[in-house]
């Protein structure tokens, strides 16, 4: 099974990468399962319904979220509506949506995408490392899907600042899952790499949208922001329109990944 995960999508230019790029590299690379992060999606802050469907219309089955996932006010109401629509698992209980989705991939796969948020340099949440075993454990006891048998194919989205947290979850979780996949920082790191107990893992696939900015945003209202501190409104930035993602390539009958490779795309 050939998995494709997307990198945060930010704005207009990173919607518009993943409409005109995404059918074709799905083609290209034998994708069994689309997973993207959407969290910056609508101008750079959160999502709305409208775009969320877009999105999956584009051909993403399931979108991950993170800090940013509540923004639009408007998608509180959504969640209800639509379980393809992931926020953190580990968010205080009671708030809208679902952390953990279980589906099936285009060729009837069982899989199943846990969406955690890291808490160094975020705001505190519960423990994504205990929230991780909570959510494996219900996992554990959904049994077989639809006389497909239980689910081996598990990725965790987990979106966190802090590169030693990532890390720290990918070798907690390392043999327990599919693939630890860090989001949040738009900046692709290059330490993929399969752990010793067969979990994919890197510490972030960086970003889907205008490159030419900072971290997604028009980059000289974030260089005077560094420079004199004061409030600004931040505004999408456009140029090199980059798609950034991962492949990984796992084993359906141990759940196991055989390699995770990175994936750039450009907008011509």
């Amino acid at each position: 099974m050939r998995i494709l995960f997307i990198g945060d999508i930010v704005g207009a230019p990173g919607r518009e990468i993943v409409r005109a790029e995404l059918e074709a590299a799905r083609a290209e690379h034998r994708i069994d399962l689309v997973i993207a992060n959407c969290e910056n999606a609508a101008s750079g802050f959160g999502i709305t319904p409208k775009l969320a469907e877009e999105l999956l219309a584009a051909g993403a089955e399931v979108l991950s979220g993170g800090n940013h996932i509540y923004d639009r006010k408007e998608i509180l109401d959504y969640f209800p509506s639509q379980p393809r629509l992931l926020r953190p698992a580990n968010f205080p209980p009671g708030n809208p949506g679902t952390g953990l989705f279980v589906g099936r991939a285009r060729l009837g796969t069982p899989f199943a995408l846990l969406n955690l948020q890291g808490r160094v340099f975020m705001t505190p949440n519960d423990c994504p490392f205990r929230t991780a075993d909570r959510e494996l454990e219900r996992l554990a006891r959904l049994g077989p899907i639809n006389g497909a048998g239980p689910v081996k194919i598990v990725i965790v989205d987990i979106h966190a600042e802090a590169t030693s947290e990532k890390q720290a979850m990918g070798w907690y979780l390392d043999g327990r899952v599919t693939a630890v996949i860090g989001t949040h920082t738009h900046v692709m790191t290059a330490d993929e790499r399969v752990l010793p107990k067969g979990t994919a893992y890197i510490t972030d696939v960086g970003m889907t949208g205008p490159h030419s900015s900072v971290i997604g945003m028009e980059k000289d209202a974030m260089v005077k922001r560094f420079l004199n501190g004061l409030p600004a409104r931040f505004e999408v930035g456009d140029g090199d329109v980059r798609l950034n993602a991962v492949v990984v390539d796992a084993d359906e009958e141990t759940g196991f990944a055989r390699s995770i490779s990175r994936l750039c795309l450009r907008l011509d």
